[in-house]
């Protein structure tokens, strides 16, 4: 299918350092870090991006001419095998850090020309390499199962054991060699151009919010739906609806040209539901899936309908308008924290669970990993990027001083720090599926949440705090399951036909609508708020991950409250296996099976109990 060996597109990262290391920001945050890519390259000019890029290209013609028509004949020989697989490896090591190193780059201002040709010059350079390889993981699936199996006696190549087992899974997707090549080299100018376009244009984008001194970034007028007065969320809905509808043709067009093409795909690949090769990718079985989304769906009225409903009286509403969704509460602490204050929050937070993880995160700071203030063309939300196992991950995100980005530090570091316990794996079987890559991140968060909490002493502040966390996990779990929802509807009607922007619109408002329930009016013009989500262009069904992730934390983290025996060595054990076992296996130590119903409603009671706990806290104050 497609080819381990590729560029890596931004999108990818899931999101020139300055010599000073850092920038101080107008909110008077302290030295808020800038990262530092020099353990890549020291530049665009540095030789050795020319000098990997030769080896690279040269090592792909030997592994051609050396392997190619005789990989099964291979398996006889297990040591044989593994040579050739360790070489393999090694290339995508190399590959991955000339992709990493572009894509960081560009991701730190995607509005730079000499950066984006960067960019794109060594993404088709990387694509052109790839494509020599296509034939390895198409021959080792040709090769006869016992065969494979007894070549496992070799220890060197019962390394790659998990990673052959789960190529084999796409055995039956897998199409002959010259036209995985051209689906890997038409990408360039087919997904990942219009990837780039939604990227670029997302970037450029600017805002004219009524009583802002200068027009806007989408990053910076999405801040404004969480200011505490209801006239500013206004008028950045109304700001951010206007540029949307004025450039909604664009979105639709990209909407359906990717959504074509990924039907495309499919029916080449004789994937027959529209997120198949999404559950394929992470390793998951659209049972569990289903499970999934008829778990949340059901417990909508019970989460998302009645926390709104209390919000909307704690404001004083008798509704609540969607830019009112996520506006702070009264008593909410409006406390900014300076980058020096929220490193200590996350570390001591993370050493309370295990010295070990707050070892690890620390690093990231003491080392300059992390990329942090607002800037011009910088991309939006956050990220870890693992980059290579010979190297180490990126954290890029977009501070300003809010307990909410207290958390996304104590998330993107839970990404890190799971990116780093897993490069011993290698990489080929180091990368994490999507439905297991929230779990450190979503337990980091929550391990600084319950941090934070413990230390706020007055009943108000608390309740506030725990109102916002519900709301950072109805958005995690309810928002992106309408999310998924959303996209299946797209999906499954493109395969019909083109369609119009009304028909994105309507069926945005529908799952919305289903999802945040009674109590919020969705006004004029959100109907055009699909449009900036970048999941859905650059990560079709992504996002069933993050409530796959975070109902899994909730269960996890009952359990360590719980004293589970031995929780710590167990859990540390989850993150260093990296994708080198299935989701079933890494569970089963702690006695949790998300094939069955009942894993999910204990994770979604876990937010029922939090939205009890706020009701309980409303009787006590009436």
């Amino acid at each position: 299918m497609t080819p381990t060996l590729r560029a890596p597109r931004v999108s990818d990262l899931v999101r020139t350092a300055s010599q000073r290391g850092g920038a101080h920001t107008a909110h008077d945050l302290g030295r808020v870090p800038e990262w530092d890519l020099s353990d890549l390259y020291t530049g665009t000019d540095d030789p050795a991006v020319a000098r990997d890029l030769d080896r690279a290209a040269a090592e792909a013609t030997r592994i051609k001419e050396t392997y190619q028509g005789r990989l099964v004949g291979l398996a006889a020989d297990g040591a044989a095998l593994a040579e050739a697989i360790a070489a393999y490896e090694r290339l995508a090591d190399l590959m991955g850090k000339l992709g990493s190193y572009a894509g960081l780059l560009y991701a730190a201002n995607q509005t730079d020309p000499a950066r984006a040709k960067f960019y794109g010059d060594i993404s088709e350079k990387l694509t052109r390499i790839s494509s020599d390889l296509i034939f390895v993981e198409l021959e080792l699936n040709q090769i006869d199962e016992a065969a494979l199996a007894a070549s496992f006696a070799d220890p060197t190549l019962a390394r790659f054991r998990p990673w052959l087992e789960d190529l084999r899974k796409e055995k039956p997707y897998q199409l002959d060699e010259k036209i995985e090549q051209l689906f890997t080299e038409k990408g360039q100018t087919g997904r990942g151009a219009f990837s780039r376009l939604f990227s670029e244009t997302m970037s450029g984008l600017r805002f004219g919010v009524e009583g802002s001194a200068q027009p806007l970034t989408l990053e910076a007028t999405l801040n404004l739906l969480s200011d505490p007065a209801e006239p500013r969320r206004h008028a950045a809905a109304d700001a951010l609806a206007k540029v949307f509808k004025d450039n909604v043709r664009l979105f639709t067009l990209i909407t359906n040209t990717l959504a074509k093409d990924k039907e495309i795909s499919d029916r080449w690949r004789g994937f027959k539901d529209v997120a198949d090769s999404r559950h394929l990718a992470n390793r998951v079985e659209a049972p569990v899936v289903d499970a999934l989304v008829a778990s949340v769906r059901a417990a909508y009225p019970r989460l998302s309908h009645r926390y709104y409903a209390m919000k909307a009286r704690w404001l004083g509403m008798e509704k609540l308008s969607h830019w009112d969704r996520n506006a702070p509460l009264p008593d909410k602490p409006e406390q900014v924290f300076t980058w020096p204050e929220a490193e200590a929050i996350v570390l001591k937070a993370y050493g309370a669970f295990a010295p070990d993880m707050a070892s690890v995160a620390k690093e990231f700071f003491d080392k300059r990993w992390i990329d942090a203030p607002l800037r011009e063309g910088k991309a939006q939300g956050a990220f870890s990027a693992a980059t290579v196992p010979s190297v180490h991950p990126y954290v890029l995100m977009n501070y300003q001083g809010k307990p909410r980005d207290v958390m996304t530090l104590a998330h993107e570091l839970g990404h890190g720090v799971h990116q780093m316990l897993a490069r011993d794996q290698g990489p080929l079987l180091a990368p994490t599926p999507l439905t297991l890559a929230e779990t450190a991140s979503v337990f980091g968060e929550m391990l600084t949440f319950r941090a934070l909490l413990a230390e706020t002493k007055s009943p108000r502040e608390k309740k506030a705090m725990i109102a916002g966390k519900v709301e950072d996990m109805l958005n995690t779990v309810v928002r992106q399951i309408a999310f998924y929802l959303f996209e299946r509807k797209v999906h499954e009607a493109r395969r019909k036909g083109e369609l119009t922007s009304d028909d994105l619109a309507a069926f945005w408002m529908e799952v919305q609508s289903e999802s945040l329930g009674p109590a919020i009016a969705l006004k004029p013009g959100y109907e055009v708020f699909w449009t900036y989500i970048p999941h859905f262009i650059n990560s079709p069904f992504y996002v069933y991950a993050y409530a796959f992730g975070d109902c899994l934390v909730n269960s996890l983290y009952g359990l360590y409250q719980e004293a589970h025996p031995g929780f710590v060595t167990k859990y540390f054990d989850l993150l260093k296996a990296g994708g080198s076992k299935h989701h079933s296996e890494l569970l089963a130590p702690f006695g949790l099976d998300a094939a069955d119903p009942a894993f999910w409603s204990k994770g979604l009671k876990v937010i029922e109990g939090m939205i009890d706990e706020l009701e309980a806290m409303d009787r006590a104050v009436a």
